[in-house]
């Protein structure tokens, strides 16, 4: 919904209204044309208002996923136990019946369009079950990962079936706008792991690299920039426990996060630790000593507010519904959420 890099977001709210528009109409009309930020609309719980077009999500991504061989099937099984927070699908139910309001005072969900929803869970899925090989992390959810139970190169093989059951039923769908769009998200999330394994010296050069990495891992998907760099304030805030993963995580990873970037502001001694990924025994404790003594971690949620803003005032374009409120609720969400 709104954007990280200077270039035009393949998601970019505009494309997404017409998108779920086309679904419904071969023609296009004139987009999102209120401007009223606060409607009279009673609120309703976004997850509420979603649950119906969601029923059943995880048992049809499971029909999708094929196998023949019990194992493979059990690793692909494995994240699609109705555990998750389904945060992407839920986006996707939502914004199409907003936008179909906005057009035609229906708010019945498509069947291209719920499509859509369980393809977004399916793509997001595979690439955790590739980030935690990567990060040869241990635990996910709450639960061991699929590398540390079956091995990476079976983790690896799992998540290359998931993202290849997510293409066929892309193809079904048979609007090449849309295999466009979501395509071009499977490269950016590529293109997205290659930028986090890498660094830059020079401060402004860092931030820019930090926020294009983010929108190509999490925000061309998702379209909602803020989840991502809450994640990072979380890292430093939340406990293990509530996280469903180590904290420090990304330290540990040798990854400078937003906290760390403007911690580095008020701490140069942090820069030769992040060009060297905080491989120095010690580096890792220290790191964290520094951000917590920092600003680092309430300029990231000053960051994540700006953007959650944005994300808030492209989607009040759209005509007064229940809706529309639990995009903005969603926004406020991941900013308050605590794991």
């Amino acid at each position: 919904m709104c954007h990280f890099t200077q270039r035009s977001s393949t998601l970019s709210f505009p494309k997404i209204c017409n998108i779920f528009w086309r679904f419904q109409h071969t023609s296009t009309s004139h987009l999102c044309s209120c401007s009223k930020t606060v409607s009279n609309e009673k609120y309703q719980d976004p997850f509420q208002l979603g649950r119906k077009d969601l029923k059943n999500l995880y048992e049809d991504i499971k029909k999708e996923l094929l196998v023949s061989t019990a194992e493979l099937k059990e690793m692909c099984d494995y994240y699609f136990d109705g555990k998750g927070k389904a945060f992407r699908p839920m986006i996707v139910v939502l914004m199409a019946r907003a936008c179909n309001i906005h057009h035609n005072n229906s708010r019945e969900v498509q069947a291209s369009q719920r499509s859509v929803a369980i393809i977004a869970e399916m793509i997001h899925t595979a690439s955790l079950v590739h980030d935690d090989v990567i990060d040869d992390a241990n635990s996910r959810r709450g639960k061991m990962t699929v590398n540390q139970i079956w091995g990476e190169r079976k983790a690896v093989l799992a998540g290359d079936f998931i993202l290849s059951a997510a293409s066929v039923a892309l193809a079904r769908i048979g609007n090449t706008t849309i295999i466009s769009v979501l395509t071009q998200v499977i490269e950016d999330l590529v293109r997205g792991e290659f930028l986090q394994l890498g660094s830059k010296e020079n401060e402004n050069e860092r931030f820019a690299h930090y926020l294009e990495k983010t929108f190509k891992k999490t925000a061309s998907l998702i379209a909602n920039s803020c989840k991502a760099l809450i994640d990072d304030v979380l890292d430093f805030t939340s406990c293990a426990d509530r996280l469903g993963k180590p904290t420090a995580a990304d330290l540990k990873l040798g990854l400078a996060t937003g906290p760390v970037l403007f911690a580095c502001r008020q701490f140069p001694e942090m820069n030769a630790m992040i060009m060297r990924r905080f491989s120095k025994p010690g580096d890792v404790e220290r790191a964290r000593k520094y951000v917590l003594q920092s600003d680092g971690v309430q300029q990231t949620t000053y960051l994540a507010q700006r953007y959650c803003h944005e994300a808030t005032r492209e989607i009040s374009k759209l005509r007064p519904s229940p809706e529309r409120e639990a995009l903005i609720q969603l926004t406020e969400m991941v900013l308050l959420r605590d794991k």
